[in-house]
């Protein structure tokens, strides 16, 4: 489904503040003294070095090296919280439990019993403040990516991460399930305005950010997502299918048969998810997220393309209509 841009919201996210329901995602708890330890040999990035109060951008492999999911992992300092697509969560969990033996290690899946909510653009920092006043506008725009803190709110304990998956810069911000309509509205009452989910995804599309079971799944190698930079540590010890990942880099020099890439297209209509990518005549490739983008007032899209038909600039068609590879972001203005 290709999605369509609510101008109100659209332009609140970019240049005031929105807020937006993420029950899209899902989150595990794990706990226990050999926590880090623990998911350090299991995930790409570098959880040892995650001191409390930061976090970072990590995919969990086969051994194969194929995707399973890729996660945010926030290190809360008694905690680490992990946060992913929400249908991948129970598969997740499962292969994690899988890895216990003598570990001081606890796993338990909190979908359900917290919510989490997004607010973005560049006023997320003063809304949430305002709607939270433990949570200072200060401390909170200090915060790195990945950054997180826990503020007090109503009496109720509240978890505050610094994001930008969403396509601007803003915050998660997780409560206890049953307050969560009462957090949306204070964040509304503060001037936050209502983001719903398909102009959140045209902002992710513009921005680049590739989605888990649309533009990677559990056939996908992270280099060819392109989410190698964000999401693997090269200098960090073993983890599952870092053979494969190495194996690539050094013997391959990094070179993957396909790579996911940015599309700016002729005309005004969005292809659809799905849509062939040709190259010289022939299928070589395929649209997996695409929209509209009011800023670029163009059609933009992210797509599989063969690793020699990937640098920006190349010219390709979609379904016949001509459409020229871009770096990503998409310069928006």
């Amino acid at each position: 489904m290709i999605p369509a841009v609510s101008a109100g919201p659209y332009e609140s996210a970019r240049h005031r503040a929105a807020v937006l329901d993420r029950s899209s995602r899902g989150r595990i708890v794990v706990s226990g003294k050999d926590r880090a330890s623990y998911l350090q040999g299991l995930l790409t990035n570098d959880i040892s070095a995650l001191a409390p109060g930061t976090g970072c951008y990590a995919a969990y492999l086969t051994a194969q090296g194929r995707m399973i999911a890729d996660l945010y992992v926030y290190e809360l300092g008694d905690v680490i919280l992990l946060t992913m697509d929400r249908a991948v969560t129970p598969t997740v969990l499962a292969k994690l439990d899988q890895f216990i033996f003598s570990e001081d290690v606890q796993l338990g899946d909190v979908t359900d019993t917290y919510a989490q909510l997004g607010v973005v653009g560049p006023d997320a920092a003063s809304i949430v403040g305002c709607a939270v006043p433990d949570g200072a506008p200060s401390v909170l725009s200090s915060l790195a990516e990945h950054g997180n803190v826990r503020v007090d709110w109503e009496g109720e304990p509240l978890i505050v991460c610094r994001t930008t998956d969403v396509g601007e810069p803003g915050f998660d911000v997780f409560v206890a399930s049953n307050r969560r309509d009462a957090l949306f509205e204070a964040l509304t009452a503060a001037g936050a305005d209502v983001l719903d989910a398909a102009t959140a995804d045209v902002l992710r599309i513009e921005a680049g950010v590739p989605l888990f079971h649309r533009d990677m799944d559990e056939d996908t190698i992270p280099l060819e997502a392109g989410i190698e930079s964000r999401a693997i540590s090269f200098t960090k010890g073993c983890y599952v299918g870092q053979e494969i990942i190495i194996r690539v880099l050094h013997r391959g020099h990094g070179r993957v048969a396909r790579k996911l890439v940015g599309l700016l297209i002729d005309g005004d209509a969005a292809p659809a998810p799905g849509t062939s990518v040709q190259v010289d005549g022939r299928d070589a490739g395929r649209v997996t997220s695409s929209a509209f983008s009011p800023a670029l007032q163009h059609p933009v899209a992210l797509a599989y393309v063969p690793r020699d038909s990937s640098e920006p600039g190349t010219r390709v068609l979609v379904n016949g209509v001509s459409a020229v590879v871009s770096a990503v972001p998409f310069a928006r203005g």
